[in-house]
């Protein structure tokens, strides 16, 4: 999709009745492409995601040795496994900005028997990995890792298992990655995690996606020490399904909150694999009618939304979207412990803070959260996106509600959701 450099967002007149098809989930996406790689067999994936993230993971599998048959059009990706195994002795992995690449290739990476080097754009350059590459060393990994921010160099001589620990507190996706590895690595694997555990719904994402795979991960009561089995073979399961992104159906459910419309997103339930698609519970708490039909969510908007307070660090990418419909309350929203998301793409609480005053609203900004008052009339303003998919996306549905609202560097929505202002302007069209 090609956008103008700055997008008005034209407020809807009335509420809208709509239905959307949204693309496949990014997080199942990257994870299955990795666990199809290193699965025995060919698995298609279907209704897999086509963006810039996944694009980074499909080239580094590529660099990596890995045959993938790509079909775009039918939103397939065909995936040759190779039992454990990476093919080539060396790779350049460029990772672009997308953390779950970095985060997952890394620990596949190191199952190979050669020299890897991972690098990214000069905002992945500032995100922290050492975490990770900690993690990797314990198990007898050697990294290079200078700055404890990409680029690193592994130096894979197999991965052997091992006992390791890791901090939970600064991304789920560092466990992750290891788990989606450790099963192939030759001996068992024992993982201790520190700290606060971070974003858990995505770390139960990929335990269940391994063992979907057929691989064994054992969890203790405290679910705090994972037990990987070593020498394991994952089984490919044939085809594999792909749900659609629920970080990306919270801004159309979104859309229907503050403007009183009602939207419908197929194929998506609330027992979804995503811990994202809680943020409708959010919704209802605000005042919204949620309802799961049979294979569909739906969601319908209130006359008045209420403010809330909630612990968003479970789904804490979609903290920006209700930052970005909190002024239409009529009571502040509290936003908490998601201190984490200042190392995303962007600090996102700094910049939806700055965003949100420059459209006039009081905004109190905490290490950890946000508090957003409410506002009658919003200023226009041309929104900052700070290069971040989501800040263009949260504050397009502003837009809906509030006149003179422009997105500057709409295009950055390709990171997940290339079509996502075609799609918005379908449903505007609904209304």
């Amino acid at each position: 999709m090609i956008y103008p450099p700055f997008l008005p967002i034209s407020p809807l007149s009335k509420p809208f009745t709509a239905s959307v098809l949204l693309p496949g989930s990014k997080s199942i996406t990257n994870r299955a492409l990795a666990l199809a790689a290193l699965a025995e067999g060919t698995t298609t994936l279907q209704g897999a995601l086509f963006a810039d993230d996944t694009q980074r993971m499909e080239d580094c599998l590529t660099a990596l040795g890995f045959q993938l048959e790509i079909d775009a059009a039918r939103e397939t990706i065909e995936v040759l496994g190779q039992g454990g195994e990476v093919p080539s002795k060396s790779a350049e992995l460029f990772v672009g900005n997308s953390g779950t690449t970095a985060r997952f290739i890394s620990p596949l990476a190191a199952l190979g028997q050669g020299e890897y080097h991972l690098d990214g754009v000069a905002r992945m350059r500032e995100r922290p990995i050492q975490d990770l590459v900690q993690a990797l060393t314990m198990l007898g990994v050697e990294v290079v890792c200078p700055t404890g921010c990409p680029p690193l160099t592994i130096h894979a001589r197999g991965l052997h298992g091992g006992c390791t620990t890791i901090r939970a507190d600064a991304s789920s996706q560092f466990l992750s990655g290891l788990l989606l590895a450790a099963p192939c690595a030759s001996g068992e694997t024992i993982v201790h995690l520190e700290g606060p555990i971070l974003s858990a719904p995505y770390i139960e994402m990929t335990v269940a996606m391994v063992r979907q795979f057929g691989g064994e991960i054992e969890v203790d009561e405290t679910g705090r020490t994972y037990r990987i089995p070593g020498g394991q073979t994952l089984q490919s399961p044939g085809q594999y399904s792909i749900e659609p992104d629920a970080s990306a159906a919270s801004y159309f459910f979104a859309a229907a909150a503050v403007t009183g419309g009602c939207v419908r997103v197929p194929h998506l339930s609330l027992a979804a694999l995503q811990g994202d698609v809680a943020f409708v519970k959010v919704l209802e708490q605000m005042g919204c009618d949620v309802l799961e039909g049979d294979g569909f969510l739906e969601l319908r908007g209130p006359q008045q939304l209420r403010g809330v307070v909630v612990d968003m660090n479970a789904i804490s990418d979609t903290v920006m979207t209700l930052a970005a419909i909190a002024p239409f309350a009529d009571s502040p929203t509290v936003i908490e412990n998601v201190a984490h998301i200042r190392h995303k793409e962007t600090d996102r609480l700094a910049a939806v803070t700055t965003e949100l005053q420059r459209l006039g609203v009081r905004v109190e900004e905490r290490p950890d959260g946000l508090t957003v008052y409410p506002a009658t009339d919003l200023l226009p303003a041309t929104i900052q996106t700070y290069d971040d998919h989501r800040m263009a996306m949260a504050f397009a549905i502003t837009g809906l509600r509030s006149p003179g609202v422009v997105i500057e560097n709409p295009g950055c929505v390709a990171k997940t959701f290339p079509a996502f202002f075609t799609r918005l302007e379908e449903l505007c069209a609904a209304g």
